[in-house]
């Protein structure tokens, strides 16, 4: 049990420094101390400095793809207003003075020069973890291009992050919601007149 509770503690600290501050900017040294541990029990845990980024990003995976999928669910309207609801969660998000873009672009952008770094491998599958519910989404409300519309509408997604984040400005989030409803409605749109004709 020990050995669970010393793991998530580093876990949790690198995870407060890591988004806070980068992860180049933080030291192993300055998780051990936040962590209250020792630097030598840290690397009990880990091997190495990039075995606790990869760690860092897997700790932030299935709660922001849970988040997602509840606030999809607890939208009312048909999908284009169900997705754009996550948008619209994610710019209240950013108006918080903590927050700092998205974990997995921010990391992705510091290891951009080491393609097969671990930590790159979690967030690639993290954003196509996102994009493939995505699709299932608008699959299932009959729309068809489901896997091109999913793509486009995460290339909004992750548009926004960097935008809102360069500018201080939560607005850019509501306009890419209403963008990617604007790509789904004209989908549902095409799919009538076909229906129709």
């Amino acid at each position: 049990m020990e050995e669970i509770s010393t793991r998530e503690r580093i876990i949790s600290a690198a995870n407060r420094l890591f988004y806070r501050e980068g992860i180049r900017a933080v030291s192993v040294d300055a998780v051990a101390h936040e962590a209250g541990i020792t630097k030598k029990s840290l690397y009990c845990h880990f091997k190495s400095k990039d075995d606790l980024i990869a760690a860092y990003l897997s700790h932030r995976d299935q709660p922001n793809l849970a988040a997602y999928r509840r606030w999809f669910d607890a939208a009312e309207g048909d999908v284009g207003d169900r997705v754009s609801a996550i948008f619209d969660h994610l710019a209240i998000a950013a108006a918080r003075a903590d927050w700092k873009g998205c974990g997995f672009l921010r990391t992705s952008a510091e290891l951009a020069n080491l393609p097969g770094h671990p930590a790159l491998q979690i967030g690639r599958a993290h954003k196509k973890a996102f994009e493939c519910w995505l699709m299932q989404k608008i699959e299932a409300a009959g729309i068809a291009g489901s896997g091109d519309l999913a793509r486009q509408i995460m290339l909004l997604l992750d548009g926004c992050f960097s935008v809102a984040m360069l500018h201080r400005d939560p607005s850019y989030m509501n306009s890419a919601g209403l963008a990617a409803k604007s790509l789904i409605r004209h989908a549902q749109s095409l799919a009538g007149a076909t229906v129709s004709a």
